[in-house]
């Protein structure tokens, strides 16, 4: 049984990765990821870039951006692949960011049916949650989901 190459095609790395290959060539060009080319100007990709994919595609699904992720990326010592340490102290950094969108998430669905914020649609009721329109005085859009 032949033992595996130390570095993986595009295609390769995208059959393993679940990613296509337009998203790695897009991940690259957004200094997420990166590859070596051979003599024929191909892309050679570690082993290791499997592990910085599933990171990314992990905070992205919680809805960290890309700029925020190259940003923590970046902070490792020579664009090293994230260790288990790693990922602990990215994720207690993003945790914050996440409680509250959380919590924002869940105030909008707690208010959405009777209200969306003070925008106002919900004229019928405001005048017990927002009388004479205070909240307009603060300026144009929902004032309560803020």
């Amino acid at each position: 049984m032949d033992r595996p190459s130390a570095e993986l095609t595009v295609g390769q790395l995208s059959a393993r990765s679940g990613v296509p290959i337009s998203a790695l060539r897009f991940y690259e060009r957004q200094n997420l990821i990166s590859s070596r080319r051979t003599a024929g100007n191909q892309r050679r990709y570690s082993r290791d870039t499997l592990r910085r994919i599933a990171l990314i595609r992990i905070a992205q699904r919680v809805g960290i951006s890309l700029a925020e992720i190259r940003e923590m990326l970046s902070s490792l010592p020579d664009d090293r692949v994230p260790s288990r340490v790693d990922w602990q102290r990215m994720s207690a950094q993003w945790r914050a960011e996440l409680d509250e969108r959380i919590r924002r998430l869940q105030q909008l669905r707690d208010e959405f049916t009777e209200c969306v914020g003070c925008g106002c649609l919900s004229i019928d009721r405001c005048l017990l949650a927002n009388p004479d329109d205070v909240l307009g005085l603060q300026g144009p859009g929902p004032r309560r989901l803020d």
